[in-house]
């Protein structure tokens, strides 16, 4: 004997109210606004260089062409370029979580005389720009002898006041409780931070990696600062000579720029909860 199925009851569809409608509205015109440089940049970028400096300016192109992007990699040091710029953001990223790490643990955990001077000393960097601090770092890379060399680019980036006082604001969050049980069960300062606080810290670290990773890529001032070397040159220093006898190449620029901006469209794509996350644990962090 077979019963019958019990009908499946469906939830009626709610209408949208007048503030959804609203928001919806609002947030696709300021996507809209966030997207346009980006459509202009590869709508460009498919132009010829002729088509891309007529005026008045059109969107799409006449005539599709990708002669801008095999040109970049016909006559410019894009990969050369691109290299570097990887190394250096790479091995940034790498010593800052190292450094930022230490340094904020130390001060969460550890009493030492000076303690408040040096953390005031440390929160002072945070109103300082990096833009003042150009020439006297220059000046001591200079009298170093890195100029034009991968460590005359990558040590003055190594030393983010924001990065240490996120983590120290996190490590002031976790609950020494757990560090004391360890302490009881004979493990040493070093252990413990190794094998309960950073664990315990990753979504902050990602989140501080990620941010300083999109910092170094993007970083132009300082590279162009300190070197000349055209095979030394990151992305942002390599796509601003992009220029011949009759004036900068503007489908060039937009190629390049896109090419530039790949790795960081991609870092965010497949990290963007761990951004969420540790940006979430860094504003509850000892509250």
């Amino acid at each position: 004997m077979t019963t019958a199925a019990a009908p499946v009851r469906t939830r009626p569809r709610r209408s949208w109210t007048p503030s959804q409608i609203v928001l919806t509205l609002l947030g696709t015109a300021v996507a809209a606004v966030i997207m346009s440089p980006l459509a202009w940049a590869v709508f460009t970028s498919l132009k010829s260089e002729t088509e891309a400096v007529e005026v008045p300016p059109h969107w799409l192109p006449k005539d599709w062409t990708g002669q801008a992007w095999s040109a970049m990699f016909a006559t410019g040091n894009i990969t050369d370029w691109f290299v570097n710029s990887l190394v250096v953001s790479v091995c940034v990223t790498t010593v800052v979580l190292l450094v930022s790490a230490l340094a904020g643990y130390g001060f969460a955990r550890t009493e030492f005389r000076g303690k408040a001077v040096l953390m005031g000393v440390v929160m002072a960097g945070l109103m300082i720009s990096p833009a003042v601090l150009g020439v006297p770092l220059f000046t001591t890379v200079q009298q170093m002898g890195m100029v034009d060399t991968y460590w005359g680019m990558i040590l003055p980036q190594c030393a983010p006041a924001a990065m240490v006082y996120i983590l120290y604001r996190f490590f002031q969050g976790i609950p020494r409780e757990l560090e004391e049980a360890a302490f009881i069960d004979g493990a040493g300062r070093w252990r413990i931070f190794f094998t309960i606080v950073l664990p315990l810290s990753r979504p902050s670290l990602a989140a501080v990696g990620i941010f300083t990773f999109i910092s170094s890529w993007n970083n132009f001032l300082w590279p162009y600062m300190v070197t000349n070397n055209p095979d030394l040159m990151t992305m942002p220093n390599g796509i601003a000579t992009v220029m011949n006898s009759y004036g900068i190449q503007w489908a060039q620029l937009m190629a390049g720029g896109l090419m530039a901006g790949l790795p960081l469209i991609v870092v965010f794509v497949f990290f963007q909860r761990q951004i969420v996350a540790g940006v979430a644990h860094t504003g509850l962090a000892g509250q």
